[in-house]
């Protein structure tokens, strides 16, 4: 799978314009009024003695930059919301990193740490209305925190995918360079989450943007404490002096937040019977369409990952041509330099005019392939930006599959108590008077089948509220990928024919100025 942010990794084409002035070369100054005469004949007679100190004078292209089709509902150049009256936008911005000395240690010189000013502007009302604007300032810390809080809140959606801590890039990237790419990476992530129907209006979000200060971790979040009270819980329950059922207050949150340690045993010995066992679970997926939807997304991801990598070479030929076509432009120039200084004959002062010419309709194609592919770049970077939906898709797919196993494992179990409590009633009616100890046990069993099923119906309810939660996201998916696929392509054909339009004109107009040899030749 490709790099999401390969594009924007790109380095900007070779500029040879400058690559000659770094090198002190003499060029000649390149004129785009289209006068340029292709007779046998000067335009400007060119003394061999002149110095040549002017320099190749960038022509305007200003006209060749097209409008890009990112359906985004932002302005392709400055990405400020583009809002009609009346609707809703939510604009979102990370600036001014900072860096700041970590209180919390104790030692002169300790740990720094980076903070960032995040301005919001937004007239949703569930953020604060119309013309409301406020910045706060956060630490990447806090962000994966927000996002450990969405994920527990909103199991089956498909949330954006926060960026990742990148420990070993910080240690070989360049520290300014490091801390610009997160500065990014985190505007982009917000600026998702905030497009998001949902997330976009979540108190999480709201109080992240908002309040001021350290965002307070909550105790939903703190991962050390749970499984701190699932360490102390387990013996109690593998020795009976506590009942090893699932509480139902707990139940609407994955197994592997740790609170219940042997929930995670059970779960897991649940999930290898699903694999290897031979009996088939109480509980299974019975939603073919959903089913069916699910592969027919993993076959997309594998194509898009497919068209991702070509694009990605796409990009590189193109950067490649640029760059040859500026190199051969240069070369022109010195060949031309050379001819003027050497001519003794008016032949060699027109051929000079002519590889001129050549010169610079070389530079001016590859200012035009540079052109183009800054544009098929913020193209064809949708492509990239979907790569990271998949993901985000599978998480939501997962949050079924984890509930969908709670479910199987509360089955089960229960199952299991009452085969139990059948065995202890049966062994007991055969003694006159009953068993007390065993009557005692039926009693503990009976009141741990009342607690688990009670835990199977919020298992039940919260299994099919993520099936729900999956299937208007995967419907609102559809939705966005047909218009933003339609964009992408109509913005990246246009720019492509308009590029290749411009660059046509640019050797049409060479060959007009160099058709005398045609008519020379016949």
């Amino acid at each position: 799978m490709m790099n999401q942010d390969h594009y924007e990794q790109q380095q900007p084409l070779h500029d040879p314009l400058h690559a000659s002035q770094d090198d002190g070369m003499e060029s000649l100054a390149l004129n785009d009024d289209g006068n340029s005469s292709s007779s046998g004949h000067l335009q400007q007679p060119l003394s061999p003695d002149s110095p040549f100190n002017s320099f190749l004078d960038p022509p305007s292209y200003a006209e060749a930059i097209f409008t890009s089709f990112d359906g985004n509902g932002h302005d392709a150049t400055t990405h400020e919301p583009t809002t009609q009256s009346g609707s809703d936008y939510l604009h979102i911005s990370v600036s001014d990193p900072q860096e700041e000395q970590d209180l919390t240690n104790s030692l002169v010189g300790g740990n720094t740490f980076q903070t960032y000013l995040i301005t919001t502007r937004t007239n949703v009302p569930e953020l604060g209305g119309p013309g409301s604007e406020y910045s706060v300032r956060r630490r990447f810390r806090e962000v994966v925190t927000l996002s450990e809080r969405l994920s527990e809140a909103y199991r089956g959606y498909v949330i954006p995918v926060r960026p990742e801590k990148s420990t070993v890039e910080r240690q070989v990237m360049q520290k300014g360079e490091f801390v610009e790419q997160r500065r990014v990476a985190l505007e982009k992530y917000l600026r998702k989450l905030g497009s998001h129907p949902v997330i976009g209006k979540s108190e999480e979000l709201r109080v992240f943007l908002e309040v001021q200060g350290k965002l307070p971790l909550a105790k939903t979040t703190d991962m050390a404490s749970r499984m701190l009270d699932g360490a102390v819980r387990l013996p109690r329950q593998l020795f009976g002096a506590e009942l090893a059922v699932v509480d139902s207050s707990d139940v609407a949150q994955p197994a592997k937040g740790g609170r219940d340690l042997l929930r995670i045993f059970k779960e897991l010995k649940q999930s290898v019977t699903n694999d290897w066992g031979a009996a088939k679970p109480l509980v299974v997926e019975e939603d073919k369409e959903f089913m069916e939807k699910k592969n027919s997304l993993n076959e997309f991801e594998q194509n898009l990952s497919n068209v991702s990598q070509q694009a990605e070479s796409l990009v590189k030929c193109q950067q490649d041509v640029g760059e040859t076509m500026g190199e051969l432009g240069l070369a022109f120039v010195k060949l031309t330099k050379f001819e003027t200084e050497e001519a003794m004959f008016d032949s060699q002062q027109v051929r000079a005019a002519d590889m001129r010419n050549v010169a610079t309709a070389a530079v001016k194609a590859s200012r035009l392939y540079r052109e183009l592919n800054t544009q098929t770049i913020k193209h064809l970077d949708k492509l990239h930006e979907y790569l990271g939906t998949m993901l985000a898709v599978n998480n939501a797919f997962s949050d079924r599959s984890s509930a969908l196993l709670t479910v199987q494992t509360l089955s089960t179990e229960l199952a299991s108590l009452h085969s139990r409590i059948e065995k202890l009633e049966l062994a007991s009616s055969k003694i006159f008077g009953g068993d007390k100890t065993r009557l005692r046990k039926i009693d503990e069993l009976k009141e741990a089948v009342r607690v688990t099923e009670n835990a199977k119906v919020c298992a039940d309810k919260e299994y099919e509220r993520i099936k729900e939660n999956n299937r208007s996201e995967l419907e609102r998916i559809d939705r966005e990928r047909h218009n933003d696929f339609q964009n992408m392509l109509r913005g990246f054909v246009v720019n492509q024919a308009g590029y290749a339009e411009k660059m046509a004109a640019v050797w049409e107009k060479l060959a007009e100025e160099t058709a005398t040899y045609s008519r020379d030749s016949s």
